[in-house]
């Protein structure tokens, strides 16, 4: 029997759920920079969109503790409904299930808060009552402190999930540098949420192949002055 986890990720095989990626949880965030987490997750949206990834948004509890989903995430999915829960586990909502269902891909890449409460139990389940694979983006996902995001996510790998990281997962999508229909899509988000990676890309555009700088005002230099 062939192993469905040696298939690499592809727009056709690949669907993502966002899982509470709210003020309030991201708050209790301790083992990755939150603002780091917050670039992570928007990019992985992004990507999902370039890639037309059937994506499921859910939250938990938004009026009451845990508030809105980051603007930059919805403003990347405007108009998606957006699936609110009770339970701490998303695989106890039946919507959750269905969109799951809908959505028909197996592989479901996953980016929630916490690692060690929602992901983990969600991830368990799906795999369990819902035969999904899973694949958790560790650097999109984060927990109340460092061990308890890391023993979550060994705990997950030891039960069949597989960890991957946002970048890992928008150029496993992407495949072939000669897709060029979704390219400058990627390139453009590279360019914004990879760090020094983007800043490579911008320098190779603009010194390398003379591009225009991606600043949309424009700025004049002016020439060096020496001082009298």
């Amino acid at each position: 029997m062939s192993n469905p986890k040696l298939e690499v990720l592809t727009p056709h095989n690949s669907q993502l759920i966002i899982i509470d990626h709210q003020p309030q949880m991201a708050f209790g965030v301790q083992s990755i920079d939150r603002q780091v987490l917050k670039n992570n997750t928007v990019a992985l949206a992004k990507a999902a969109k370039v890639f037309d990834i059937p994506t499921t948004i859910t939250t938990v509890e938004t009026q009451s503790f845990s508030g809105h989903t980051y603007p930059e995430v919805l403003d990347v999915f405007p108009g998606k409904e957006i699936l609110e829960r009770t339970s701490m586990n998303s695989w106890d909502d039946q919507k959750v299930r269905d969109a799951l269902a809908r959505n028909g891909k197996k592989k479901v890449i996953v980016a929630g808060l916490w690692t060690e409460v929602c992901n983990t139990t969600f991830a368990l389940c799906a795999m369990l009552e819902g035969g999904y694979e899973i694949y958790m983006v560790a650097d999109a996902s984060g927990g109340t402190s460092k061990e308890a995001h890391d023993y979550a996510m060994q705990r997950m790998i030891q039960a069949g999930v597989v960890p991957v990281t946002w970048q890992q997962v928008l150029l496993e999508w992407q495949r072939d540098w000669a897709h060029r229909d979704s390219y400058n899509a990627v390139m453009d988000i590279v360019r914004e949420h990879s760090g020094a990676y983007g800043m490579g890309v911008d320098y190779a555009y603009t010194m390398v192949h003379k591009a225009d700088p991606r600043n949309k005002s424009s700025h004049e230099t002016l020439a060096p002055v020496p001082a009298n």
